[in-house]
């Protein structure tokens, strides 16, 4: 009786330990996927220098890129020289066995100054 407990708690704790893995897993991937929206995103508030669409667009492609799906992003035109920064959310769905999904969000940040593309 005491192997069976000994072994079902060996299992629940394995189980933990799995779970806590892929959560971090998930946070860090989706932390990455929100970083690479944000910095692909502040140039295009300024111009669109080879982007196909607005900021937000840029952003949702490079956090599809990177698995994840853009949820809110805070990149408004701007045409001045003023520095500015873009927010991002992304989010990043990943299998979480028994229980079937887990659902991270991240937020990203990057700060844009346009005055430093006249190298100054």
């Amino acid at each position: 009786m005491l192997m069976l407990a000994v072994a079902g708690l060996a299992l629940v704790l394995a189980f933990s330990v799995a779970a806590v893995g892929v959560v971090i897993g998930a946070r860090r991937q989706a932390v990455a996927a929100a970083d690479a929206a944000a910095l692909a995103a502040a140039p295009v508030t300024f111009r669109p220098f080879g982007a196909d669409g607005t900021a937000a667009e840029e952003a949702a492609q490079f956090a599809r890129a990177n698995g994840s799906r853009l949820v809110r992003c805070l990149c408004p035109q701007d045409p001045s020289w003023e520095p500015r920064v873009v927010t991002v959310e992304v989010a990043r769905t990943v299998p979480f066995p028994p229980f079937g999904t887990l659902t991270v969000t991240a937020i990203g940040r990057a700060r844009f100054v346009p005055a430093a593309l006249l190298g100054g």
